[in-house]
Order: structure tokens, then C-alpha cells, then sequence
């Protein structure tokens, strides 16, 4: 073979590497993965939403405004031995009256209809009172006291399980940007590897290893795209804040 001709075998190879290497650039851009990032709002947007938006915890707070009056109330309680009375009388009075003038006594009765009005305060001492009041307010406090517990508990149960499922969802999202661009990389070996089987340089065999392979791929990406639509639903129920 002449020089010329190796020359020009050279430039023919290296022309139809460029060709191969082109036409493979230009099926991975245009199957460029498609992004699953999410705008996933700050931590404590969503802790603050959570404790905000929870039922349970609403009722217990409520719970502790209720035990609160009852306290008032029975710090009151001994008002109730004490009182005002107030009466009015109608009707026709006998009236007598006795006149002592020396060793006389002279008795004087008459008879008149009239209104009489009666106003006095009165006091009551029951001792049973006296003695379970205090222990009635203690108990009082103590419910108060037990019910703010409650409530600190929940409010911490209500920030661990947002920072779960926060946590959980970025992870969801990562593990679908992987599973994306694995996709979209198989797609490619697979396009290459069916071009290849065309034109006789693969056997089919091998064709269809890589065609499993390709499939196996998808059916994960599958997976993670619903296991991160799950896990966004799950945080945005919680916390009632949507979520794009």
C-alpha cells in the first residue's frame, strides 16, 4: 500500500470517528434528563405550619384555657357563702301595741294593709368547704399543669415528624435525579446498542441484555418518581403547605 493511500485511509477513519462521535453527542443532549427538583419551603415555614394547622394540638391548648376557668372557678367558690336577701311582703298586718301609764296598762290593737320590704346580707361557714378548697385547687393546678405536659409533647412529636418527612423528601428527590439520569443513560446504550444490532455489529443476544437492562432502569425510575410524589403529599397533608 502507498503512502498516499494510508494517507488517505487515515483521514477516512478519523472522519467517521468524528461522525460516530458527533452523532453521540447529539442523542445524550437531546436526551438530556429531565429535573424533579422541587421548591421545598424552609424547615421551620413547615414546623411553624404543623403546629399551627395540627387538630390535636388546637384541642389541647383549648384543653388548658378550660382547665384554666375551672380553676378561677373554684377560687370563687367560697363567694357563695356570702349573700345578699331581699324580701317583700304584702298583705293586712295586725298590729299591738301596749301603753304602760303608771299601774295601768293599756293594750292598743289595729288592724292595716301595707308593703313591708326586707334587705339583709347573710354568711355561711359549711366546714366541708373549709377544708377540701385547697385541696380542689391543687388538683386544679395539677390538671393545668398536666395538660400544658401534653401539649409540650405534642408540639415535639409535631416537629420531629415534619423534620421525617422533610428529611425523607430530599432524599426521595435525590434518589430521582440519580434515577433520571440512569434512565436517560440506558436510553442512549440502548439506542446505540439497537442502531449496532441493525446494522449487523451486535448479536441479539446481547441486544436484548442491554434491552432488560434499559427496562429494569425505567421500572426504577417508576418507583422513585412515585415514591417522591408519595412523600410530598405525606408532608404537604401535614404541614398544609403546597408544595411545587
Amino acid at each position: 500500500m502507498t503512502y498516499i493511500s494510508k494517507t488517505l485511509l487515515s483521514l477516512i477513519l478519523f472522519a467517521l470517528l468524528n461522525a460516530v462521535a458527533y452523532a453521540q453527542d447529539t442523542i445524550v443532549d437531546s436526551k438530556k434528563p429531565e429535573s424533579f427538583k422541587l421548591l421545598i419551603p424552609m424547615l421551620n415555614v413547615l414546623i411553624d405550619s404543623a403546629l399551627t394547622n395540627n387538630g390535636m394540638l388546637g384541642y389541647r391548648k383549648n384543653e388548658i384555657e378550660v382547665k384554666k376557668a375551672n380553676l378561677k372557678a373554684k377560687r370563687r367558690n367560697w363567694t357563695r357563702n356570702f349573700g345578699i336577701q331581699a324580701d317583700t311582703r304584702y298583705g293586712t298586718f295586725d298590729n299591738f301595741s301596749n301603753n304602760i301609764s303608771g299601774p295601768n296598762t293599756v293594750t292598743l290593737a289595729s288592724t292595716t294593709t301595707q308593703t313591708n320590704y326586707g334587705v339583709g346580707l347573710y354568711l355561711k361557714i359549711p366546714v366541708f368547704d373549709i377544708f377540701n378548697r385547697k385541696s380542689d385547687i391543687k388538683q386544679a393546678k395539677a390538671e393545668i399543669s398536666q395538660a400544658e405536659s401534653l401539649v409540650e409533647f405534642q408540639e415535639y412529636e409535631i416537629r420531629e415528624t415534619v423534620i421525617r418527612y422533610y428529611e425523607d423528601l430530599v432524599l426521595k428527590e435525590n434518589l430521582l435525579e440519580i434515577q433520571a439520569t440512569n434512565l436517560s443513560d440506558a436510553k442512549v446504550n440502548n439506542e446505540m446498542a439497537k442502531k449496532e444490532f441493525t446494522n449487523g455489529q451486535m448479536e441479539i443476544y446481547e441486544y436484548i441484555r442491554i434491552s432488560d437492562i434499559t427496562a429494569g432502569v425505567a421500572t426504577e425510575f417508576e418507583k422513585a418518581k412515585s415514591n417522591l410524589l408519595l412523600a410530598k403529599k405525606l408532608l404537604e397533608n401535614y404541614t398544609g403547605v403546597k408544595i411545587n
